[in-house]
C-alpha cells in the first residue's frame, strides 16, 4: 500500500498549501486520511483518493464550476455533497497548480468567513 506521503499531486497541494505560509490559521491536516489544508481547524481543500483537489465553497459556486465543465460533483456513498467539488489534475502541470490555487483561495475564504461567522 503507497504511504499517504505518496499521494498523487500531493507535490502541487504542497505548492498550494505554501500559499498560506504566512496564514498562522492555516495547516496541513488529514480528511478521510488524505492530506489537505484546515483554517482554524476547519478543512477548506484536499487531495482525493484520485489525485483530484477536493473544495469546500458556497453552493452557487459549485453549480457554476459544474456547468462550465471545470470540476466534478463530490459523491460520498450515494450522497452527493453540496459544497464540496473536485478539480481533477489537468495534463498541463502549470494550469493544474494556477486552477488549484486559486480555488484554495476561494475556498479558503469561504471556510474562513463560515467559521468567524459562529
Amino acid at each position: 500500500m503507497a504511504d499517504r506521503q505518496e499521494a498523487p499531486n500531493r507535490d502541487l497541494l504542497d505548492l498550494v498549501a505554501e500559499d498560506f505560509t504566512d496564514d498562522h490559521d492555516v495547516f496541513m491536516g488529514t480528511m478521510f486520511r488524505s492530506p489537505g489544508l484546515r483554517v482554524g481547524g476547519k478543512i477548506f481543500a484536499f487531495l482525493g483518493h484520485h489525485g483530484q483537489l477536493i473544495v469546500k465553497l458556497p453552493k452557487d459556486r459549485v453549480g457554476e464550476f459544474l456547468d462550465v465543465g471545470t470540476a466534478e460533483e463530490v459523491v460520498m456513498g450515494k450522497r452527493t455533497m453540496r459544497e464540496w467539488i473536485a478539480f481533477p489534475a489537468q495534463e498541463d502541470h502549470e494550469a493544474t497548480l494556477a486552477l488549484w490555487r486559486s480555488v484554495a483561495q476561494e475556498a479558503h475564504q469561504y471556510v474562513d468567513s463560515l467559521r468567524q461567522s459562529t
